[in-house]
């Protein structure tokens, strides 16, 4: 199960007028990432309560041509996290539990690492319980079938990572162990508790728990890009992300869960702003709580095997925006972040759409270097490569990075840009600046 915590060279880009009607410059943005085959899925944006987009683009299997549809169930990923977030807020409700309670209240075999570890702690991932997904032994595990006890097994006696509540550090443990403690204090599966209490209610037909065994009708199958074209991705047994990223769905389930969340149907109005309310890095309990471009955001990603997902609600605006895809990459929030730009009303530039100019290689060397990024707590590192830069953000893999003028670059693997500045006493690159999501991120050259 691939963690999907958000691309840091995920930037905004600037110019375009955004059109009256919004619906074909939609189109324009889907289509080019489907041209480009980095994007198969499918997209559903309702706004004011007007369906603007509800479609699917490339294939569900491409073995039989199947195409994608409104219908096709994909697979979600870590969008798994909110649901399990509020199945513990429910119980919390129903009297079963505090969420500002020690977890060894509710599991007595905890271990004593564990001891002031509350379950707000772990909904809000600054329980310093390290992410067995990021374990050495992690990829020779996957295709293993196992049980929620095994999986708590595999990291409980693991050292914390820091603290509990000093810190935030996305972890997929935490939230397998939230589905743990939904098993144990309500005597029901994982599976039975969601099914029962919020996808019978809302008439989520088309959600459940998924299973490598069943028969799922209109399952997408999912797919990954190669140096061989597309391919199958790799296997894993839906038993390891358990309640951290098992949830098959489709988008008009998912814009009834939406619709639900926020028209108060599904938790308490207590409850809902205790999940929808940032405690550290923008995270509340299974969301992300952002301000992009002064308009208010709540969303989550995806990533598992095969599939990229992304759900987006802008509550102030009355914008929904869901795109789910089968091929493995970070199209989903791209896309998403440009249907919002086109659903607003505000100026963009597509990817596709910039236009790359080759500088002298002589000038090339004065941008390489160390660029601390001190919000980020991480080193950018730019360096030569061949006609162009790189980019190399802490342990991320180098990206291409193309000039658009002597100040101005862009990448086309992520929706990116950075622009470097020169100091007015030397006439020497001392900074750069990141745009992601609506947001700036200075690097100072070391």
């Amino acid at each position: 199960m691939r963690q999907f915590a958000a691309v840091l060279l995920c930037l905004t880009p600037l110019s375009a007028l955004a059109q009256t009607n919004p619906t074909p410059r939609m189109q324009q943005i889907i289509a080019s990432y489907a041209g480009e085959k980095t994007f198969m899925g499918t997209v559903l944006v309702v706004k004011d309560g007007h369906t603007l987009i509800d479609q699917g683009y490339g294939s569900a299997d491409l073995e039989w041509s199947i195409p994608n549809s409104p219908t096709t169930r994909f697979r979600l990923g870590s969008i798994t996290k909110q649901f399990t977030a509020a199945g513990i807020l429910l119980l919390q409700e129903r009297g079963k539990l505090n969420i500002d309670d020690p977890v060894s209240k509710y599991m007595p075999d905890a271990p004593a690492a564990w001891s002031k570890i509350t379950i707000y702690n772990v909904l809000t991932h600054t329980s310093g319980i390290p992410s067995f997904t990021g374990f050495p032994d992690y990829r020779t595990t996957e295709w293993k079938d196992t049980n929620p006890a095994e999986l708590v097994a595999r990291f409980r006696d693991k050292p914390l990572d820091f603290e509990p509540g000093t810190k935030f550090s996305y972890s997929n443990s935490g939230y397998v162990l939230l589905g743990y403690l939904i098993e144990k204090v309500s005597g029901q599966t994982y599976a039975d508790f969601l099914q029962q209490n919020i996808f019978t209610p809302l008439g989520m037909k088309d959600t459940g728990i998924d299973s490598n065994a069943a028969i799922l009708s209109q399952r997408a199958q999912g797919y990954r890009r190669s140096p061989r074209g597309i391919e199958h991705d790799g296997y894993i047994s839906m038993t390891i992300p358990f309640s951290a990223g098992a949830l098959y769905s489709t988008t008009g389930d998912l814009l009834k869960w939406e619709q639900a969340l926020f028209g108060g149907k599904v938790l308490k109005p207590e409850s809902l702003a205790k999940m929808t309310t940032p405690y550290k890095s923008d995270y509340g309990c299974g969301l992300f709580i952002r301000t992009v471009d002064g308009h208010k955001l709540i969303t989550h990603g995806g990533g598992i095997e095969g599939f990229n997902t992304s759900l987006n609600h802008y509550p102030d605006d009355k914008l929904t925006i869901i795109v789910l895809g089968n091929l493995t990459g970070g199209a989903p929030d791209q896309v998403a972040r440009y249907l919002s730009r086109a659903a607003l009303g505000q100026p963009f530039t597509l990817p596709s759409e910039r236009k790359e100019i080759t500088l002298p290689a002589t000038t090339l060397p004065d941008y390489a270097g160390t660029y601390r990024v001190a919000d980020l707590d991480a080193d950018l590192v730019i360096a030569v490569n061949g006609p162009r830069l790189s980019a190399k953000l802490g342990k991320q893999n180098p990206v291409d990075v193309f000039a658009e003028s002597d100040s101005h670059f862009f990448l086309k693997v992520a929706d990116a840009q950075v622009e470097f500045f020169r100091d007015p006493a030397t006439h020497t690159i001392s900074r750069l600046v990141i745009y992601q999501n609506g947001a700036q991120h200075e690097g100072k050259k070391q």
